[in-house]
């Protein structure tokens, strides 16, 4: 009963905090992306196509409204539109009409739909002004459009992501498809990587919101740390670390969290998050909130008890030491490979080499994992950087993850505000 009522206690303290964090958050004018930064998105995207056209689709929704729709993360990048199923944006640098260079399509109104849906705007100045998008069209009409654009440029640009030859190929190369049979004469070239390097190199706004996303996560970990038990379920450490971020102001999740302890902790992806959790082992905590429309992505190991034993330190130490030579590697011009070896050079010498079994890390943004050029890191990348290492026989799985951002004046860690030595762990878990 004294245990309980002291981390009820415990509990209450950090709700509290979680909430003062909040009204903190909520009254600091937090980072958005402004709809002039969008423009200027789409205008060098005009610049890139040389003259050809280019088409971008939101995508569809499940019917049954069974899942929540979220549109593709291009359409995203050039609109800030998240919701707008089966909308696609069309660019025709060749227009003679400077305002119908970007054209906005959106579903035709369904109003007897809509009472079950919500019913949605007509298009107008509103509408427009809300978009910041001067031509707005229903979808019927897409494909007239599409057509008078192709007449024009006889060029077309695939700017979606390209799809592997065992899945259908991508909604713009389909469409494009159909264009080239009806207008003789014209070519589909691939420009698909342009989007990819815009978006991998991150605007002062982009930063500011994965940073905000990066902080309320925060809330989440230190929430972790103050809670933790021996005895406390996996579900449990979930809820109160997702609590902690809709407390902090965000409202979705920017992946499924993991919450694996002792032999769970091994398992990369691990999501039934079900077990007890045991004194003297681990616990991988992997998770982020998004802010935005963009991600964090963090990972911190913690022990149950609240106390590492010498082996699972000495473990945990070359791993910390691995993502510090791996977040100083990161450097404009060099490819994530050249960071995976600074990483992976510490874990063999420490003769752990076998058992960090994936790569150091991915691109993040406006998906966790996000757009992942072929080239080497721009300047203004932002990256996870996760070293691990995985021992199943021994129950120990210890994974730390952190959000860093690439600058020609060295590489800045976006979460280490998050606690991630041994020692700060530990007196972190003992307040």
């Amino acid at each position: 009963m004294a245990r309980t009522a002291t981390r009820t206690r415990t509990l209450n303290k950090t709700r509290k905090t979680t909430a003062r964090n909040s009204e903190i958050s909520m009254h600091a004018n937090p980072p958005c992306i402004q709809a002039s930064e969008l423009k200027q998105r789409r205008m060098r995207l005009l610049k890139a196509l040389e003259g050809s056209v280019g088409l971008v689709f939101a995508g569809d929704a499940d019917p049954n409204l069974h899942h929540p729709f979220q549109a593709n993360a291009h359409f995203i990048y050039l609109t800030g539109i998240e919701e707008e199923a089966g909308a696609s944006l069309l660019l025709d640098p060749q227009n003679p009409n400077p305002g119908r260079r970007v054209q906005l399509f959106l579903r035709p109104l369904n109003p007897e739909r809509e009472k079950w849906d919500g019913f949605r705007p007509e298009i107008g100045a509103e509408l427009r002004g809300r978009f910041g998008i001067e031509t707005i069209f229903r979808s019927n009409m897409l494909p007239m459009q599409l057509l008078e654009a192709a007449r024009r440029a006889r060029q077309l640009s695939l700017l979606m992501q390209l799809a592997p030859h065992t899945a259908p190929v991508s909604a713009d190369l389909e469409a494009f498809r159909r264009v080239c049979e009806r207008v003789p004469g014209t070519g589909i070239v691939d420009r698909s990587q342009v989007l990819l390097d815009m978006r991998a190199r991150k605007s002062a706004d982009e930063i500011a919101c994965i940073e905000h996303a990066g902080r309320i996560t925060g809330l989440g970990f230190h929430v972790a740390m103050a809670t933790l038990k021996p005895g406390m379920n996996e579900f449990q450490l979930q809820r109160a670390v997702e609590e902690a971020y809709h407390h902090g102001g965000a409202r979705d999740l920017a992946f499924r969290t993991i919450a694996g302890g002792g032999f769970n902790s091994t398992v990369l992806h691990y999501h039934a998050n079900d077990q007890p959790l045991t004194s003297g082992e681990l616990v991988c905590l992997d998770s982020g909130a998004r802010w935005g429309g963009y991600s964090a992505d963090v990972t911190r190991t913690l022990p149950v008890s609240g106390i590492f034993s010498e082996r699972q330190r000495e473990v945990y130490e070359v791993v910390l030491r691995a993502q510090a030579a791996a977040i100083k590697a990161c450097k404009p011009g060099r490819r994530l490979h050249q960071v995976d070896e600074a990483a992976r050079a510490v874990i063999e010498k420490s003769g752990f080499g076998d058992y960090f079994i994936h790569g150091i890390g991915h691109h993040l943004g406006l998906e966790t994992h996000d757009a992942n050029p072929d080239a080497p890191l721009a300047d203004g990348a932002v990256v996870t950087i996760e070293p691990g290492i995985y021992m199943p026989q021994e129950r120990i799985g210890i994974r730390i993850e952190d959000d860093v951002l690439v600058t020609r004046r060295g590489p800045r860690s976006l979460t280490a505000h998050i606690p991630s030595s041994v020692d700060e762990v530990e007196r972190l878990m003992r307040r």
